[in-house]
């Protein structure tokens, strides 16, 4: 039999490899940073810090792995990295490839992904039949870039996928969009698997419309024929205490009822994928600055847990802006000192993990 075939064969199962992801870190608004005005063949380097953080380093991804986090997930940009031919620059595969490599050295899991592609990853009926052949075509690229890696390196087909600058960028789409969306997973999936060896059983991510948990948008999310499937939803829960800087007010958390409602969320995602056969990883989450860090800190430990309970991996997203009262101010880890912004809510992530394991 084919050599890759067995190898292929020995990489475990999407459901196995869900059950050991633990706790995550994402390397946010980093390789993920879009920047427009520089031309393909800038240096990677200067897309990577192009949002402010400073260049990734093994010491950074250590530091991750000796606090006891099991996952990185690793945001990046492609479009801005294709030329007229849709052909990826070599340089910038490479710089991606050494970040990875830092992860893959310190036995953690990596989800690598396509972030902020939404300038030309449309979901509409008009776009498809350009959108399409684009996106299989940049997947092959990263599959055979990536395909002897063993089954610790996680492929996300998108990151958000939604009609941006429309009424229903965040509000669950149209049912012609969460269609569509379907058929991007299915054909970023389809090009993945045909780049053979280990990404033959590689689990892949693939996130329902705008990586949104509602009813409508997990319900419409359709998984293709396939066993190493991974839902993907992001969940910055409870949305006014966590995200939202009009309600700098809602700045606490703990109540009988704040625990009862999380419950209730963190149900629905594992009951309705458990429904269509794949588990689920929230590949988003984390709450902001509100000089509120030991309510942040309750909400990260119970949040942990009780996702840890129903078997969901959850990874928070660190964007290294950590300001009070300003928005996304997501920052855990201080990447220029290496030194943590909120040891507290660090600690508690862990813990909510060690009380399940």
């Amino acid at each position: 039999s084919n050599p890759l075939e067995v190898q292929a064969a020995s990489m475990r199962s999407a459901s196995e490899i869900v059950q050991e992801m633990g706790v995550g870190w994402n390397l946010g608004n980093t390789l993920d940073a879009k920047i427009t005005n520089l031309s393909y063949n800038t240096s990677p380097i200067s897309f990577e810090t192009g949002w402010g953080n400073p260049v990734t380093t093994k010491a950074m991804i250590d530091k991750i792995k000796n606090a006891g986090f099991k996952t990185i997930r690793i945001p990046t940009t492609w479009g801005e990295h294709l030329d007229g031919n849709n052909k990826l620059n070599e340089e910038w595969v490479k710089r991606v490839k050494e970040v990875v490599d830092y992860c893959i050295a310190d036995d953690l899991y990596v989800i690598l992904n396509t972030h902020h592609e939404g300038n030309w990853v449309i979901p509409t009926y008009a776009k498809e039949s350009s959108v399409t052949p684009k996106l299989k075509t940049l997947w092959t690229q990263i599959s055979e870039a990536f395909k002897d890696y063993d089954d610790h390196l996680i492929f996300e087909t998108l990151n958000q996928p939604r009609l941006e600058g429309t009424p229903y960028e965040w509000t669950g789409g149209t049912s012609e969009s969460r269609d569509v969306v379907n058929k991007y997973n299915a054909a970023a999936l389809e090009s993945i698997r045909k780049t053979g060896g280990n990404n033959l059983s590689r689990a892949v991510m693939m996130p329902t419309y705008a990586a949104s948990g509602s009813s409508t948008t997990m319900n419409d999310f359709k998984v293709p024929d396939d066993k190493n499937v991974i839902a993907s939803v992001h969940a910055y829960s409870p949305y006014f205490f966590a995200m939202d800087t009009s309600s700098n007010s809602v700045n606490t958390w703990g109540s009988s009822y704040d625990k009862y409602s999380l419950d209730v969320e963190l149900d629905s995602y594992l009951n309705t994928f458990k429904s269509k056969g794949v588990p689920v990883v929230i590949g988003q989450f984390g709450s902001i600055n509100k000089n509120n860090t030991s309510s942040r800190a309750e909400l990260a430990e119970y949040y942990v847990t009780a996702a840890q309970k129903r078997g969901i991996p959850c990874v928070w997203w660190d964007n290294n802006y950590a300001e009070t009262n300003k928005g996304e101010t997501f920052g855990l880890l201080n990447r220029s000192t290496l030194n943590w912004y909120f040891s507290d809510i660090k600690d508690a992530l862990i813990r909510g993990y060690k009380n399940v394991h």
